[in-house]
């Protein structure tokens, strides 16, 4: 039996005041992943999660701007590894898992796989439980492939992903932009279950309102970018019903008395009709925009698959 090719595996952990917690988790993933290269991303803490952090064996990279996503910038943009394992510093995940995840994505030559958080686990709260499954049905209907944990922060990453993904956001919403970029793409990925524990000390950094609000914004940004012409063109059927319903007494009184009385009503109908097939024209170009995107963005992901034969 021919042995089994050697892989380099980084374990990235984004940590902002995880003094307590996160010694347990570099120590869970030296454990599982004894050969792999254990990085923290200090995100501007103001406890001792760096010296905590050093004293546990990790290396140690600083993130002055604030947010989980350019944490992760600086680590995707920095580390080299064949495999990339980003999980949250709090503890709250199972990093006994992470040998069967890496082995997983290698045997399977997937680009992505999701640790979902087991349903009979949840240990998070309950406004977060709730907002997590209703934006994972969001993502569905929008982008037509159900996951039923698209805020996971425990992930797996092919090189080719990481090097030709184009992170954009700045803070929690990151994980949602991962998901939809791996549908858009329609790259291999895979969603697998893992246990969930409360976390290490302290309370979770995640607000159920403010932070469901940000996401919520960039998943409608992120659905007018990736499906322009179905988001223009429902935005042109709203204005056009809007238009015939100020426009159609104007136009029934034109034919039953030849006169135009209500001149304002006209004006305004005249200019929703325009802006509906505003509405349709930015749709269609939009959309060819998209497409050449899409392309750019899959040569980018191709170039990194040439240089890794």
């Amino acid at each position: 039996m021919a042995k089994k090719p050697e892989y380099t595996v980084a374990v990235l952990l984004p940590a902002y005041n995880e003094e307590e917690g996160i010694a347990h988790v570099v120590d869970g993933f030296r454990a599982s992943l004894p050969n792999a290269r254990l990085i923290v991303c200090d995100n501007n803490s103001k406890d001792n999660t760096t010296k905590n952090a050093r004293a546990a064996g990790a290396e140690v990279f600083f993130q002055p701007l604030p947010g989980k996503g350019n944490a992760m910038r600086r680590l995707f943009r920095e580390v080299e590894a064949d495999v990339y394992i980003m999980c949250d510093a709090d503890g709250s995940y199972d990093a006994s898992a992470a040998p069967m995840l890496v082995d997983k994505l290698i045997d399977e030559k997937l680009d992505m796989i999701v640790a979902s958080r087991k349903s009979d686990d949840e240990k998070y709260r309950p406004g977060h439980a709730m907002g997590n499954k209703l934006f994972s049905w969001m993502m569905g209907v929008a982008f037509g492939r159900h996951f039923n944990d698209i805020f996971s922060g425990y992930r797996i990453f092919s090189r080719r992903f990481v090097k030709s993904f184009p992170m954009m956001s700045d803070r929690f919403e990151i994980e949602a932009e991962m998901t939809i970029h791996s549908l858009e793409l329609r790259l291999p990925f895979a969603e697998v279950p893992v246990s969930f524990f409360d976390r290490v000390g302290g309370e979770s950094k995640l607000s159920t309102f403010t932070d469901g609000r940000r996401i919520a914004w960039l998943m409608a940004k992120l659905y007018r970018d990736q499906q322009p012409m179905r988001f223009f063109f429902a935005g042109a059927v709203v204005i056009s019903i809007l238009s015939l319903i100020v426009g159609l007494p104007v136009i029934l009184e034109f034919f039953e008395t030849g006169l135009v009385t209500r001149m304002p009503s006209a004006i305004l109908a005249a200019g929703l009709a325009v802006g509906a097939a505003l509405s349709l024209t930015c749709g269609i170009i939009l959309d060819t925009v998209k497409r050449l995107r899409i392309q750019q963005k899959m040569q980018a992901y191709l170039n990194v698959c040439e240089s890794e034969r």
